[in-house]
C-alpha cells in the first residue's frame, strides 16, 4: 500500500506542463498554424480605398495638365484669355466744336524744349513735415515762331515786271505758347506732409498739378525767346518766299520785316 507522500508527489513519468503553454489559446481557421498575431505596433499601416482614389485623379489632372499645356506649345490649342485681366472702359462724350478760325500763318520754325520744375509750397515757421507740397517735374514742350500773312499792309508787295524784281515787307515773326508733350512729360517726385496727408484723405488739390503744367509752359517760353528762334523764323521765310517767286521768274526778292 503507497503511502501518503508517495501519493501527493507529483509522478515522474511526465514532465510538469507550463502554465502558459497551457493557456494559450488554440488554433483558430484564421491562423491554422497557431502561430501569434503580430503586435499592433508592428502592423504596417495600408492605404485606404478613398486615399488611392485621391492620388489617382491627381495624377490623372496633372497628366491632363501637362497635355494641354505641350498641345498649347506647338499651337494645337487656341490661346485663351484671362478671365480675370483688366478692363478698360472708356464713357468719354462726344467732342464738341467750339469754334473755327481761319489762319494765314507760315510756321517757320519750331523748338523742342525741356524745363524741370521744383515746385514747393509750406508754411513759414511750421516744419516741413508737417505742412509741405512739392512737386519735381520734368516738362517738354514745344514753341512755333510764326509769320502772320494776314497782317500785311497794302503796299506791303511792290512788283517791277520791268526787271522781274519783287520787294516785300512782312511783319515781324511772333511766337507761339509752349505746347507741353503729356507722353515725354513726367512728375519725378511728390512730397507731402503730415498734415497734408491727412487732408487729401478727405479732399484732392487738383489744381497743385495744373499749377505745375502753367509753370512749366512759362518757363519754356520764356526760354524760347533767347534761343535764336525769331532769327531762324526770319531766315526760313526769306528763303521760302525767294523759291516760291524765283519760280515764277522773278530775278530778285528782297524781303524785309518791320520792327516788332
Amino acid at each position: 500500500m503507497a503511502s501518503s507522500r508517495d501519493v501527493e508527489e507529483p509522478t515522474r513519468e511526465y514532465p510538469e506542463v507550463d502554465d502558459q503553454v497551457a493557456t494559450r489559446p488554440a488554433p483558430s481557421v484564421d491562423d491554422p498554424a497557431g502561430q501569434d498575431p503580430a503586435p499592433a505596433g508592428d502592423r504596417k499601416p495600408g492605404l485606404g480605398g478613398f486615399a488611392r482614389v485621391v492620388i489617382f485623379t491627381g495624377v490623372v489632372f496633372a497628366l491632363i495638365v501637362a497635355m494641354c499645356l505641350g498641345l498649347r506649345a506647338i499651337n494645337v490649342l487656341p490661346s485663351f484669355d484671362n478671365p480675370f485681366s483688366d478692363k478698360t472702359t472708356d464713357r468719354s462724350q462726344p467732342v464738341l466744336l467750339q469754334s473755327m478760325r481761319d489762319l494765314s500763318r507760315y510756321v517757320a520754325a519750331d523748338g523742342t524744349f525741356q524745363v524741370i520744375v521744383d515746385l514747393q509750397e509750406n508754411k513759414e515757421n511750421i516744419p516741413e513735415f508737417l505742412v509741405n507740397k512739392r512737386t519735381l517735374f520734368v516738362g517738354s514742350g514745344t514753341v512755333e515762331e510764326y509769320v502772320d500773312f494776314g497782317t500785311l499792309t497794302e503796299g506791303a508787295l511792290k512788283v517791277n515786271n520791268a526787271d522781274k524784281s519783287v520787294q516785300i515787307e512782312l511783319p515781324a515773326p511772333q511766337q507761339g505758347q509752349a505746347a507741353l508733350d503729356m507722353e515725354r512729360s513726367y512728375v519725378v517726385a511728390e512730397e507731402r506732409g503730415l498734415l497734408n496727408r491727412i487732408g487729401g484723405a478727405f479732399s484732392n488739390d487738383p489744381n497743385q498739378q495744373q499749377r505745375v503744367y502753367q509753370l512749366a509752359q512759362q518757363r519754356i517760353t520764356e526760354a524760347a525767346r533767347s534761343s535764336g528762334l525769331d532769327q531762324r523764323a526770319r531766315d526760313n521765310t526769306e528763303k521760302m518766299l525767294t523759291g516760291l517767286l524765283a519760280s515764277l521768274g522773278y530775278t530778285s526778292v528782297t524781303v524785309t520785316f518791320a520792327t516788332p
